[in-house]
């Protein structure tokens, strides 16, 4: 009788970026299905709420949270940010040959290539897995996983993406999840400015804003995200969950993909135009802050 196959063990996984709004939550997340976690930050006060807590350790260098770990995760803001944090003497890389390096930030279509190039320099399998969701699903353990890699990690990882989210999508060769996020989040962006847009011109042809949300409430043109940050645009609240920065720089990293694509995307290319002008005086306010307007117009 044949002997089921076994599943390969996670191992221990370093987390840098652990101290970020998305990094935290998928560090405590796997460790809360015992997996054991190395947690590392460039701003290590941002670390203070992980200090003790059980199969989480935190280490003061990249090089050293890497060290010894099977899984090496970066999740953090930019490319430049997760190039610092693997490279150089103190980098991730250096200290983390022959393990799995998994990159979920929002590093767009070159990001990831750049990061597939160092990979391969330095001995490293590469998998490409951006996350669907903000702070509230990464500290619940829902966000979605946009694998995407070699086979051979794949029955490894399992674990870990089973801890931090509801679901993962494998997309085939490395460099296809970065892909599917850019996509996304030109969807996301272009409806977050389009909702404020709706808002403000209800108010400005006389109407109260909240009539625009229930004339297409529970119908086809209802969305939740849509409603989510409609609802919060009317109540003034914009308390970060995607910050205005940050979702700046997703519209900026889909507008190049499309350009690098020769897709013709101006919706995209004309929002972040726009959320660069409210960003400028807004930057650390929620993405629904797009509701204030450019400062100037």
């Amino acid at each position: 009788m044949e002997k089921p196959r076994e599943t390969p063990k996670i191992g221990e996984v370093a987390v840098l970026g652990a101290g970020g709004t998305m990094g935290k939550g998928i560090a405590r997340n796997a460790a809360a299905a015992d997996i054991d976690v190395h947690a590392w930050n460039r701003t290590q006060d941002k670390l203070a709420d992980l200090r003790g807590v059980e199969d989480i350790e935190i280490f003061a260098t990249a090089r050293e949270a890497a060290a010894g770990a099977d899984v090496v995760v970066t999740v953090l803001s930019d490319i430049d940010a997760t190039l610092a944090a693997m490279s150089g003497q103190d980098g991730g890389a250096a200290g983390s040959e022959g393990a799995i390096w998994v990159q979920m930030g929002t590093i767009g279509v070159e990001g990831s290539e750049r990061c597939a190039d160092l990979a391969r320099d330095r001995g490293l399998e590469y998998v490409d897995a951006p996350v669907l969701g903000t702070k509230g699903p990464a500290e619940d353990g829902q966000l979605v996983v946009l694998a995407s890699g070699p086979e051979g990690p794949r029955d490894q990882l399992e674990p870990f993406f089973d801890a931090i989210g509801k679901r993962t999508i494998w997309l085939g060769a490395a460099g296809q999840g970065s892909k599917l996020k850019v996509v996304v989040n030109s969807w996301l962006c272009t409806l977050t400015e389009g909702t404020a847009e709706m808002l403000r011109l209800a108010a400005a042809l006389g109407l109260e804003p909240r009539l625009a949300l229930d004339a297409i409430g529970d119908g086809p043109l209802d969305a939740p995200y849509m409603r989510m940050k409609g609802e919060a645009m009317l109540a003034g609240d914009y308390t970060p969950a995607f910050r205005l920065a940050l979702a700046t720089k997703d519209a900026r990293l889909a507008a190049r993909a499309g350009a690098d694509a020769g897709a013709e995307i101006p919706a995209i290319e004309a929002v972040a135009a726009q959320m660069e002008a409210v960003a400028a005086a807004h930057p650390d306010e929620d993405v629904a802050a797009l509701f204030r307007g450019a400062p100037d117009a």
